[in-house]
């Protein structure tokens, strides 16, 4: 379709734990674009949080994640297992499928 597969790389930290297949992991990560969490993305994504009246550590992924998808040249879908948090952080200006 054209379309890049772009992830944040705090993404990585969330996926891992004992039963993933690291191989796997890796391959995917392969085919995929990895934005950093940069020291301007931080301080965009807490300002998501506070906008969205989010706040806590289990919703800072997913303020890195919606920050990474703003920053994506339009149009943007975001695939997402968290549907109502990431609409709430990225407002109208995404496309957030839930999985």
């Amino acid at each position: 379709m054209g379309a890049d597969l772009v992830i944040g790389a705090n993404t990585i930290v969330e996926v891992s734990h004992s039963r993933t297949n690291m191989p796997r992991l890796k391959w995917a990560l392969s085919r995929v674009k990895l934005e950093p969490v940069t020291e301007q993305a931080a301080p965009a994504a807490a300002e998501q949080l506070e906008d969205a009246g989010l706040h806590e550590h289990r919703y800072a992924i997913d303020a890195t994640v919606a920050e990474v998808a703003l920053r994506q040249p339009k149009p943007v879908a975001l695939l997402t297992s968290d549907s109502d948090d990431m609409t709430q952080l990225c407002g109208n200006q995404v496309r957030v499928i839930p999985l």
